[in-house]
């Protein structure tokens, strides 16, 4: 895009694969930056675009100086890593890609209950070492699964366990119809035999599952986090299933990606890691387009933005 090119500059933090935006050709300027160039063009932007979603670059550089874009677009569901005070103080507003995740997310939840119901890591281990050992699942109909975050995401969850005849609860930030609030929880942990993380980034779930509840929970009961890693307290997790006081755990996020390999929750026993994947699916960079110029025909034609966060809260408030 040259500089004569008329219309907004739209400013694209790169990730991988690259984000192929032409039906923007001839509309608006777009230029493409990484953490080493984005707070200098930060000030000449009018949209920013984060594709590149692990990175904490948009942290760094919004506090300069100069003006700052009006708009700014986040090509995922969580926005903390880009959400810093200066930031959420602004008058940007900021949108997610709710409505891209949740089904994806919800299908890597059910299978990661029913890999761990019926012992697949384990039977994947023995075939390697050609080694037959009969042993009896458990049965998924008929068990409890308490899904924390009641966000379109944990929403989903709960509709895709109940597919499963999973008896579900969820917990959210307030109670309301179908919903419980935060003092139930741990009464709704003591009983569940799945515990679901799936809640926002806040000041109020940070480090939430530690090792007091990890001790609430039943020791036939297994833990998996789809949402953030900073809401778990990881040695406290590893902890808990070295004294097996849960039977298993997954991990989907964590508290610094990627996970290096010196990492101890590799070897954590009854651990299943998995690389931040859950929802990534075939064709999901396309979608993530798609949302984003859809968007942008509503920003260019002064159309109320959908998807925009509570800068406060951290998440697009729920209807």
């Amino acid at each position: 895009m040259t500089a004569s090119t008329p219309g907004p500059t739209v400013l694209v933090l790169d990730g991988d694969p690259l984000l192929r935006l032409g039906r923007l050709t001839g509309r608006a300027r777009i230029e493409h930056v990484d953490a080493s160039t984005l707070a200098a063009r930060l000030p000449y932007a009018d949209v920013l675009l984060v594709w590149d979603v692990a990175s904490r670059a948009v942290r760094d550089a919004w506090p300069g100086e100069g003006p700052r874009p009006r708009w700014v677009h986040i090509a995922s569901a969580g926005v903390d890593h880009v959400l810093c005070p200066e930031l959420a103080a602004s008058g940007a507003v900021v949108t997610n890609a709710r409505g891209v995740f949740e089904r994806p997310v919800a299908e890597y939840v059910a299978a990661l209950v029913l890999a761990l119901a019926k012992d697949l890591p384990r039977t994947w281990d023995l075939q390697r070492e050609r080694e037959w050992r009969h042993r009896e699942a458990l049965r998924v109909a008929g068990t409890r699964a308490c899904v924390v975050g009641s966000g379109p995401i944990g929403r989903t969850i709960a509709r895709t366990l109940k597919a499963l005849e999973v008896t579900t609860s969820i917990v959210g930030r307030v109670p309301r119809t179908g919903i419980h609030g935060p003092a139930d929880l741990d009464r709704l942990m003591a009983r569940a035999d799945w515990v679901v993380a799936a809640a926002p980034l806040t000041e109020q779930t940070y480090g939430m599952f530690d090792a007091r509840r990890f001790g609430v929970m039943q020791p036939s009961a297994r833990f998996i986090n789809v949402g953030r890693g900073q809401l778990v307290v990881e040695e406290a997790l590893a902890e808990a299933l070295r004294k097996r006081w849960i039977a298993g755990a997954a991990l989907d996020v964590f508290r610094q990606e990627p996970l290096g390999p010196d990492s101890p929750l590799w070897q954590v026993p009854d651990l299943l890691v998995s690389p931040h994947m859950s929802g990534d699916t075939v064709g999901c960079q396309d979608e993530l387009g798609a949302q984003f110029l859809a968007l942008y025909e509503r920003w260019a034609a002064g159309k109320p933005l959908l998807n925009v966060v509570d800068k406060n809260r951290g998440y697009v408030p729920g209807h």
